[in-house]
């Protein structure tokens, strides 16, 4: 495991990351973000990716459809956030089969590849729900944001 935040990612791979989520984004109008900290401050990895995914302003998406992947290095904890509008449409083991290609990366050591993995596949289910279309515009930031 990298020892800081700067070390988790290299800027390529950070790049390659950016670039997953404009890919993902162009299967839906929903908008994904990824947020890494050293550690998880609060009361809870779930808690803690509440608080970022209002904190970085992603509950001001039209249709209410952002999500947040989130991660704590030290914690070896991720968490995946979907706002309201998603969680209204889905069943609740909606973010099962992403989370689980996540942790297979993850637990071989690979970040960026669970990272942009879990991305794709983010893209990928929200799609059904949340489909592209020509008119969307890209309300968030694709850049990784970090604690």
């Amino acid at each position: 495991m990298p020892n800081n935040v700067e070390d988790f990612l290299s800027t390529s791979e950070e790049q390659e990351i950016v670039e997953a989520i404009r890919v993902a984004e162009l299967n839906t109008s929903g908008e994904i973000r990824v947020h890494i900290e050293q550690t998880c401050k609060g009361n809870g990895i779930t808690t803690r990716a509440l608080d970022l995914f209002h904190t970085l302003k992603m509950d001001n998406t039209k249709l209410q459809n952002g999500v947040l992947i989130y991660v704590a290095i030290d914690d070896k904890a991720f968490a995946i956030y979907g706002d309201k509008g998603i969680n209204d449409k889905v069943e609740s083991t909606f973010w099962d089969s992403t989370k689980n290609v996540m942790q297979m990366r993850f637990k071989q050591g690979n970040f960026k590849k669970g990272l942009i993995e879990g991305i794709l596949k983010s893209g990928e289910e929200l799609k059904r729900y949340f489909p592209y279309s020509d008119t969307d515009t890209n309300e968030l930031t694709n850049e990784i944001s970090k604690g």
